[in-house]
């Protein structure tokens, strides 16, 4: 889809008509950056990213002002499958982040590590 109808779908879907579309299925990348879905109060997110800031950005993207309904998000996972791999990593990320960046004194988060930030970046 081009960008002028991709714009044009988001708009219609936005607009909440009674007659218009009540279900907008876009990827994370397409629906993470730059679009208000706030018509929208469910997401349900099929496809892991190995980046989990891409995720929250798409959630994102629902939760903003002018909300108006309460949002529920689902994310589906297959047993035993790469998606599950993908969740783990993304475990990971996080906890190597916080350890890289947070939860500590404002002198300590701007001494980061040489090793904490060889690690963060090795993934």
């Amino acid at each position: 889809m081009n960008a002028k109808r991709r714009a044009q779908v988001i708009q219609e879907f936005g607009l909440s008509a009674p007659d218009g579309p009540t279900i907008l299925l876009a990827s994370l990348k397409a629906s993470g950056a730059g679009i208000n879905l706030t018509a929208a109060s469910r997401v349900y997110l099929l496809e892991p990213w190995w980046n989990p800031a891409v995720e929250e950005q798409a959630m994102d993207r629902v939760h903003r002002i002018g909300q108006t309904e309460d949002v529920k998000i689902v994310r589906m996972i297959a047993r035993n499958s790469i998606e599950e791999r993908v969740l783990d990593l993304q475990e990971k990320k996080k906890r190597l982040a916080i350890e890289a960046f947070g939860r500590r004194g404002p002198k300590d988060r701007r001494e980061v590590s040489i090793d904490g930030l060889r690690t963060l970046m090795a993934l």
